[in-house]
């Protein structure tokens, strides 16, 4: 057992050791002073600012005094650690420190390439990087504008979202404005992209991007067809566009009422009357199994003939039997009963006034009951009046 054990505890140790060495960092090991972009334009009269990291492979940590060397006449070099100006650095082992150049350079100099030195010096190290500086009169602005999904599609009651991407691709900050090409009567807005806020024109910082989001609302009276939409987005001398499309696809849309618009009718109580029905369509997609509801006073009974209706085309109408009973008891007078028409997630419904009269049989037998009480009365009374 002890020797079971021994073996599988050598066993982890030796699945485990090429782990430990594959983790391991690379043969590299000194103090550098890097950074992404060594060479660069800028225009005279601005202010540019070049990202460092000074990084210490393997080396105990150590103050590094920092400077700049080679300052052309007029400019101003900072060098920034955390925002604000620094003379040195300890970059921990394994570890690198942030920096940043800032170059003033002031307006009426001479067009050329300057080079610049920044430097790191320490007890056991020392490092320089040699920046070039290009000064160019003017550097176009550049902007390019993209969508990840520029193709939507929904109905006339959706509102369609649409991301757009702007990037900077110039060498100085812009501030960018944007606008919309849409259809008649659609409503477009712009907002950021994870925000509410409408906006229209966000600042963006050189080589950097920026996310926005359109919002585009088509009129509910919109035709079933696809719709182009334009975004253009602009700032100084630079444009950039985009070409979108909105599909709607057909929707029904559903309405009721009597025959020649009417919402009325007549009934009598006890009895069954058909009340005429139009449901129309008044969509941009085929109605399918159009199913007729009602809701009416207590006892009533409402029934519909056809109860469904296989399917209305856009533009045209289905008409249905409403069959009509009210109870023996109704009196007479006006009665509101609501009708219904629903195909998927569409529906529609109207209430109809019912007049409700009574039978002339009713009054007959209640006149004649009537009577039979007074003839019992008349003769009650002359029976014991008499004594």
């Amino acid at each position: 057992m002890r020797a079971a054990v021994l073996a599988l505890v050598s066993t982890a140790f030796l699945v485990a050791a090429p782990a430990v060495a594959a983790d391991a960092p690379k043969d590299v090991k000194g103090l550098y002073l890097l950074t992404d972009y060594p060479a660069m334009s800028v225009r005279p009269g601005e202010t540019s600012t070049i990202a460092l990291r000074l990084q210490n492979y393997g080396l105990a940590p150590e103050r590094y005094q920092l400077s700049v060397t080679d300052i052309p006449k007029g400019w101003t070099a900072t060098l920034l650690g955390g925002g604000q100006p620094v003379g040195a650095a300890m970059p921990a082992t394994d570890a690198s420190v942030s920096l940043q150049l800032r170059l003033d350079v002031p307006t009426n100099v001479a067009m050329g390439t300057q080079t610049l030195t920044v430097k790191a010096e320490g007890q056991g190290a020392s490092v320089s990087l040699p920046i070039a500086v290009t000064l160019a009169k003017e550097l176009p602005a550049k902007l390019k504008l993209e969508s990840p999904l520029p193709a939507l599609r929904g109905t006339p009651k959706s509102t369609f979202d649409y991301q757009l991407t702007i990037k900077n691709d110039s060498g100085r900050n812009l501030t960018v404005s944007f606008a919309a090409d849409a259809p008649k009567n659609f409503e477009t807005n712009f907002t950021e992209g994870y925000g509410s806020q409408q906006i229209s024109s966000i600042p963006i910082d050189a080589g950097a991007s920026k996310d926005i989001k359109l919002h585009v609302r088509p009129p509910s009276t919109a035709d079933a067809k696809r719709y182009p939409i334009g975004v253009t987005v602009s700032a100084e001398d630079a444009s950039a566009k985009t070409s979108l499309s909105l599909e709607i696809s057909g929707q029904p849309q559903l309405a009721l009422t009597g025959r020649d618009g009417l919402v009325s009718a007549k009934a009598e109580a006890a009895k069954q009357s058909v009340v005429p029905i139009l449901v129309t369509n008044t969509g941009s997609a085929p109605a399918d199994n159009v199913e007729l509801s009602s809701t009416a006073p207590s006892g009533w009974k409402i029934e519909f003939e056809p109860k469904t209706v296989a399917r209305i085309e856009p533009g045209k109408y289905a008409e249905v039997q409403a069959h009509i009973t009210p109870t023996a008891t109704s009196l007479a007078g006006d009665y509101v009963a609501e009708m219904r028409a629903t195909a998927g997630g569409e529906a529609a419904s109207t209430q109809f006034r019912v007049a409700v009269t009574t039978s002339n049989q009713g009054y007959v037998a209640g006149a004649a009951i009537i009577g039979v009480a007074v003839l019992f009365m008349v003769a009650a009374v002359a029976r014991f009046g008499r004594r």
